[in-house]
């Protein structure tokens, strides 16, 4: 089953963004010399742009992404107001901005050979005593809006953030934060959170281990009765973390590294329209992380189509199979499962690969789309067998068990049982041998049960045995 991505169009959902809205302006130019008068480089400007920031790049790459899009934020009365309108205007968003005696946050890049040299800002934090048209805003366009994004820049609008989460619950709209500063007790009862892992350490502290990271979040979680933090670690890719869940951790995508700049807008934007089409959290923030790869190949606060996410979900479709890690198979889950494939998991030693191994394999693959195998190393085999097992090598194993049509993906386990792997993978269907009775006894059923997936029992076949068929060359060659 491959669902694909939707067709947006502004009649079929609708995205409100509240928050810190700014000007961003690029200044392009070469640079041969340095200054005589102190030790910077000369910069000739030949071009310049101006595009929204903040909270307004947020909202373009919603309405990028085909979303009708609501934006609520201030401004000042001056040019960099009027520019910001007029070019959020000419993008069909539907701007509701409350005029406050304060300058339209800019922010100025001075950027040479595609690389940022300087950024300079001007802005002034705004008051929150004259923003009630906000809030009056807020109550007249909740109404349409499936899903609520607050974009927090820490320039002033966001104090009103407990407002507007409680304003949206009530009406069964989820809330999804890009949240700033030192106190995130504001976003309580919010849906999700965005931080990156430097916001996320300044309010939890130091996390030197995913472990650490995990746990921390989990606890945060608690606290503020949200539903599941996604924590952006930049090279390292991004955590989906869930209150009674497994965390996800999701490896960045590959790329050139042009500019960062903007790639969280990107990430939120994305997660959010996949989220008010129906996607579950995470193969919402599947698709937002691939967003993020086409982002940062970009220079400046850069938008992308959903045009530009199918061709690279297209470049992901085909799966790597055969013998893998942890790591890489987590990768092809992510890919499978954002088509909505079926995922079955079985485990065995595989010593010497018979005819009932091939019918087993052959029945569980039928039971899904896609068949992982977990396979004991040499030293479990030894514990379990005895010291004259296995017969064949762990590789030995691996390589004729991803031969077959049936298996996508092998990996091997250490641990006596496979309980481990089998609680980080979650299949859909763990499928085992007949030689067990009780399901509940079968290592690794109880998690995949309490998560909403089944326990199969397949019958071998008759007179297929690993251990007969070693008797039986051991009688042959005394």
């Amino acid at each position: 089953m491959n669902p694909g991505l939707p067709t947006l169009t502004p009649q079929n959902t609708c995205l409100m963004v509240v928050g810190d809205v700014m000007l961003d302006r690029y200044w392009y130019g070469n640079t041969h010399r340095i200054s005589p008068e102190a030790p910077v480089p000369v910069v000739h400007v030949q071009q310049q742009d101006e595009r929204p920031g903040g909270a307004a790049n947020v909202a373009l790459n919603i309405r990028t992404l085909g979303a009708h899009t609501l934006l609520l934020g201030t401004t000042g009365l001056d040019e960099e107001a009027n520019s910001l309108s007029k070019k959020l205007h000419d993008a069909k968003i539907e701007c509701h901005f409350q005029i406050i005696k304060a300058p339209t946050t800019t922010k100025l890049r001075l950027i040479s050979q595609q690389q940022q040299l300087i950024r300079i800002d001007f802005e002034q934090s705004s008051s929150t005593e004259h923003l009630h048209e906000l809030l009056t805003y807020f109550d007249n366009l909740i109404q349409k809006t499936k899903l609520l994004v607050l974009s927090d820049y820490n320039k002033g609008v966001l104090r009103y953030a407990p407002q507007f989460i409680q304003k949206a619950r009530k009406k069964n709209i989820p809330v999804i934060v890009d949240p700033k500063g030192h106190d995130f007790s504001i976003y309580r009862d919010a849906t999700l959170l965005t931080p990156n892992k430097k916001e996320f350490e300044i309010i939890v502290g130091p996390c030197q281990t995913q472990e650490i990271l995990v746990r921390k979040a989990k606890e945060l979680i608690e606290q503020l009765n949200l539903t599941a933090l996604l924590i952006t670690e930049g090279a390292q890719g991004m955590t989906l973390v869930q209150k009674n869940l497994p965390h996800v951790h999701f490896p960045a995508h590959q790329h050139e590294v042009f500019d960062v700049t903007g790639a969280g807008d990107t990430v939120i934007a994305t997660l959010a329209v996949a989220m008010a089409l129906g996607y579950e959290l995470e193969p919402a923030v599947y698709l937002s992380n691939v967003a993020a790869g086409i982002a940062v190949t970009k220079l400046g606060n850069a938008t992308i189509t959903f045009s530009e996410l199918q061709k690279k979900m297209a470049m992901h479709e085909s799966i790597q199979q055969g013998i893998v890690n942890g790591t890489e198979l987590q990768t092809q889950l992510q890919s499978a499962r954002i088509r909505g494939e079926r995922i079955i998991m079985t485990n065995g030693c595989f010593d010497i690969l018979h005819a009932g191994h091939v019918t087993y394999l052959n029945q569980a693959k039928a039971l899904g789309d896609r068949l992982i195998v977990a396979v004991n190393d040499d030293f479990s085999v030894k514990r379990l067998k005895g010291s004259q097992r296995p017969i064949n090598s762990l590789e030995k194993r691996m390589k004729v068990l991803s031969a077959l049509s049936a298996v996508d993906w092998v990996i091997p386990f250490a641990e006596d049982t496979p309980e481990r792997l089998i609680s980080s993978i979650l299949p859909d269907v763990l499928v085992k041998g007949g030689d067990y009775c009780d399901i509940k006894k079968i290592p690794g059923a109880a998690c995949v049960l309490e998560q909403g997936g089944e326990v199969k029992l397949l019958h071998h076949e008759k007179d297929c045995s690993t251990t007969a068929l070693i008797e039986s060359l051991s009688k042959i060659t005394s």
